[in-house]
């Protein structure tokens, strides 16, 4: 049997905002669905939808994306001019580099080399 990813969803308290940061940081064009649903789907990579939901996020993500780049301060450069928030300092360790970032709505994600 084979199980493949589809796509991944965000809850999200305004999905028409959040899919143009991400479209912004990712690519592909963002698209407005019915009951509220948004999504992007990045060439070569899986969607993205964003699931509308009346509460603001709470606590700690229990899963987050690493997104590779080739200059981890140009990506920041990047996602901070489309609304996000970088957290912290880059941290270096044996693997590479990686920096962790809030998009507009608090969802943690990170740059990594």
């Amino acid at each position: 049997m084979r199980i493949d990813l589809q796509q991944i969803v965000v809850d999200s308290r305004d999905p028409h905002s959040l899919v143009r940061f991400w479209a912004g940081l990712l690519g592909g064009e963002p698209v407005d669905r019915e009951r509220g649903w948004s999504h992007v789907e990045p060439a070569g990579s899986v969607r993205m939808s964003f699931q509308p939901v009346p509460e603001d996020k709470a606590g700690k993500n229990r899963l987050h994306l690493d997104l590779v780049v080739e200059d981890i301060d140009a990506a920041i450069e990047l996602a901070v001019s489309l609304g996000a928030t970088a957290r912290g300092e880059t941290v270096t360790d044996e693997q590479g580099s990686f920096r962790v970032m809030l998009d507009p709505e608090g969802n943690e994600f990170c740059f990594v080399d």
